[in-house]
């Protein structure tokens, strides 16, 4: 298989799709520029996936959604985008030129008074929501390091409501997550957090694997059913 033909390919469609169902949008498209321009890595969402995303957020009917990875606040907007009113999204960025980057974004999205933004380690950030018994949260995107992903979910288990759903992003890893010679720390971290959602009977999971413009990858999704067990 060549796979740079492959790439052309998938990206080639994935650009047929966006042009023809998600569409541009001045707003989202300034983010994407405003990151370039400030060197930040380009690993935010694809279009189609942000879209994704916004679709999720609705059917659900979630009010309540924690982001774990601003970046610059691409996927941020997607999100905050679907809630209804009253909707509110707590997104979490340990650096402090993303998250002020993300800021100035969300607020040129008109989303400042839906959405803040919690600088600092991602862990410390969860801790502080526990401690501060911070209102229940219906829908979870996990996207930062990989290697915490685990660590990420045992903090999220304790602030959701029954019925939560989480995502997370990059977990294949063009594969590497079924590779056993593949020891690289992120792709380790994706595993023990699929193990995490494997083992914990309160969750209810499945993954699937992706391909467009940003390459070979996929999602996990869950729900979170509470009654199911007290562990």
């Amino acid at each position: 298989m060549d796979l740079h033909t492959t790439q052309q390919t998938w990206s080639r469609v994935d650009d047929y799709f966006a042009d023809s169902l998600v569409g541009n949008d001045p707003v989202l498209d300034m983010v994407l520029r405003s990151s370039a321009e400030h060197g930040l890595p380009a690993i935010h969402v694809a279009p189609t996936q942000g879209k994704l995303l916004n679709l999720l957020v609705r059917l659900h009917g979630s009010q309540r959604v924690l982001e774990i990875g601003t970046l610059a606040g691409y996927s941020t907007i997607w999100l905050a985008r679907a809630l209804g009113s009253g909707g509110t999204l707590v997104s979490l960025e340990g650096n402090r030129l993303h998250a002020e980057l993300a800021r100035q974004n969300i607020k040129s999205a008109g989303l400042s008074q839906i959405v803040q933004v919690m600088e600092g380690a991602a862990v410390d950030s969860l801790d502080l929501l526990i401690d501060q018994g911070a209102q229940p949260f219906d829908f979870v995107f996990i996207d930062a390091d990989k290697e915490n992903n685990d660590v990420y979910l045992e903090r999220v288990l304790k602030l959701l409501r029954p019925g939560a759903v989480i995502i997370g992003d990059n977990v294949v890893r063009k594969g590497g997550v079924a590779d056993q010679a593949n020891n690289e720390a992120d792709v380790q971290g994706v595993r023990r957090f699929i193990k995490r959602m494997a083992e914990d009977s309160r969750l209810d999971s499945t993954a699937i694997q992706t391909v467009g413009v940003k390459g070979w990858d996929g999602f996990s999704i869950s729900i979170y059913q509470p009654g199911k067990s007290d562990d």
